[in-house]
């Protein structure tokens, strides 16, 4: 079967269609999944709160690693990271790479083979157990549009986490998709890579929306692969190279959803005239 008929076939885009046996049967599945995995993440995450009181959170970072993969376990995906011969494990870098749900963190965190932190929403911080593992491991909060006190705090500590030799994950789009493609990248992360001179290591994340996705409790069998693509160099890049760099990485970190949904032609932002497949269950 080519990915073409994996895709149309898959339970998360053909719901309407399934019998109510299917249905019963995913439903009931979905609801196991959400308390196996609350059941297991919050006593843990706790713990590993506790923990990072007294431990360096570098120190603790292979219990967090087993914590996010676990998850994952729990949830039932089937999950692969798939490293480009370009990709620097070593270099300190801003992580780029596509938005689809609340699962992104422990898909992203199970993937990236190195100390990495999170620029976040700071409304995130007030989620209960995970907001209060971000802050006490160090993530970055990102305030709304147009706190400049809030703003300059966030470069500021954004800037002290890479000197640290701490990466960063960001999400480019600022939102999570609705189709399963990219929205467009905002221009900030880029701007801050210059500015800062550290590298761009795009990542592509295949799959998770077949998993799961915004605004449908829902949870499927799924395979989700992470593509680690060749760590991007801006040393000698300057403010007039933000947009071809903002191009250069959407375009990359869109290639491998493209192919894996059909769809010809180079990158775009999300669009209104996605196959019909990826519309059915909304």
């Amino acid at each position: 079967m080519d990915i073409k008929s994996e895709v149309r076939n898959h339970p998360s885009h053909r719901w309407s269609s399934l019998g109510l046996a299917a249905r019963i049967w995913y439903t009931t599945r979905t609801v196991a999944i959400w308390i196996a995995s609350i059941i297991h993440f919050f006593p843990i995450c706790t713990i590993l709160v506790l923990m990072g009181i007294f431990i360096d959170p570098r120190r603790n970072d292979g219990p967090q690693r087993w914590l996010f993969r676990n998850i994952l376990r729990v949830a039932g995906v089937d999950f692969e990271v798939r490293f480009s011969p370009g990709f620097d494990r070593t270099r300190t870098s801003f992580f780029v790479c596509n938005h689809i749900d609340i699962w992104d963190a422990f898909i992203i965190y199970s993937a990236i083979p190195q100390f990495v932190r999170g620029l976040e929403h700071e409304s995130h911080f007030k989620v209960p157990a995970y907001g209060w593992m971000m802050k006490r491991f160090g993530n970055v909060p990102v305030p709304p549009e147009g706190n400049l006190t809030k703003y300059k705090q966030m470069m500021k500590q954004a800037r002290e986490a890479l000197d640290s030799g701490v990466s960063l994950i960001v999400f480019a789009e600022g939102s999570r998709t609705m189709s399963g493609l990219p929205r467009e990248f905002n221009p900030g992360v880029f701007r801050m890579a210059i500015q800062f001179g550290y590298p761009v290591a795009p990542m592509s994340i295949v799959g998770a929306y077949e998993f799961s996705r915004k605004g449908d409790w829902k949870l499927f069998p799924s395979k989700i692969t992470v593509f680690m693509h060749d760590t991007i160099d801006t040393s000698g890049m300057t403010k007039n190279d933000i947009e071809p760099l903002r191009q250069r990485v959407q375009n990359i970190v869109a290639a491998p959803l493209l192919e894996f949904y059909g769809i010809p032609g180079e990158s775009a932002p999300e669009r209104a005239d996605i196959p019909v497949k990826l519309q059915e269950s909304k």
